[in-house]
């Protein structure tokens, strides 16, 4: 079954502010994997699970039209006014029952969405919706981000976040299991197209204030799932962990700049021409 999150207007609204998008890098590793096996022009990309449309936004400027969906009426409302690019709408639908003719997309992608679909039911409708040829990219990163600031120890900074992360391990959902990285694996394993390619591993880093870093941590539903049942206990635990990460820094301000290391994996598959 599917799992509906992330719908409340205040968290679409954080989750627009602090979510991350895959870098211009990793989007154009799934670019060239669609060059290679399809070839351009590239005419519609579908964005499943788009949530507030970030990674909508970076492909739209690679496809003649793409659509982004999602069971999220909060969610689409942010996403309609960030949409300035043309060539971008939006659906509300759920991502194993997609209004797309059969064999009409030539990219399916589920930014940090996959795992929470009804995943053999989503594979199917991608293999029905995706032209011959046309490629299905499911890109993830994990919670366990790393920090590093000038000057500063890194094996004190991180060990920080580990205790932050490790402090929301058990209002982690079920539904995930242990790895989110085991169920991309597993949809990796089970798809029967001979050219695909996995990745588990991908650092990418980036510049953002520490402020920032804390906004993305707490859009983490392990998070909002705490914040449901403890207020109090998870704004002392962020501003605790805040507090401490300062202190490590030598720094008074939480609009410190930090870089924050991200590991993605993610699941690149093109669907066979068919005879």
């Amino acid at each position: 079954m599917a799992y509906r999150l992330f719908e409340g207007k205040e968290h679409a609204a954080c989750y627009w502010r602090y979510r991350i998008a895959p870098s211009d890098l990793l989007i154009q590793k799934v670019l060239d994997f669609l060059q290679k096996h399809r070839g351009g022009p590239f005419q519609l990309a579908v964005d499943v699970g788009c949530g507030s449309g970030q990674g909508t936004l970076l492909l739209s400027k690679h496809f003649a039209s793409v659509v982004g969906t999602d069971v999220s009426p909060a969610q689409l409302e942010v996403a309609l006014q960030q949409a300035k690019e043309p060539g971008i709408t939006y659906r509300e639908c759920a991502a194993e029952e997609l209004p797309f003719a059969d064999s009409s997309a030539d990219l399916v992608t589920a930014m940090s969405a996959f795992h929470w679909f009804d995943r053999p039911r989503f594979l199917q409708e991608a293999h029905r919706v995706l032209k011959p040829q046309g490629c299905l990219a499911l890109l993830n990163y994990t919670i366990d981000m790393e920090l590093s600031y000038p000057g500063c120890c890194e094996h004190t900074l991180n060990q920080v976040c580990k205790e932050f992360y490790a402090a929301l391990q058990p209002y982690r959902s079920p539904h995930l299991g242990k790895s989110s990285i085991e169920l991309y694996k597993e949809a990796y394993d089970s798809l029967p197209y001979p050219n695909k390619e996995w990745q588990e591993c991908f650092w990418d880093r980036r510049i953002m204030p520490l402020s920032s870093y804390m906004g993305l941590v707490q859009s983490f539903s392990s998070y909002q799932a705490l914040l449901r049942k403890d207020l109090d206990g998870a704004n002392r635990l962020s501003q605790d962990v805040c507090e401490r990460l300062m202190s490590v820094m030598k720094v008074t301000s939480a609009e410190t700049e930090v870089t924050v290391a991200v590991k993605y994996f993610y699941l690149l598959a093109c669907k066979p021409q068919e005879t």
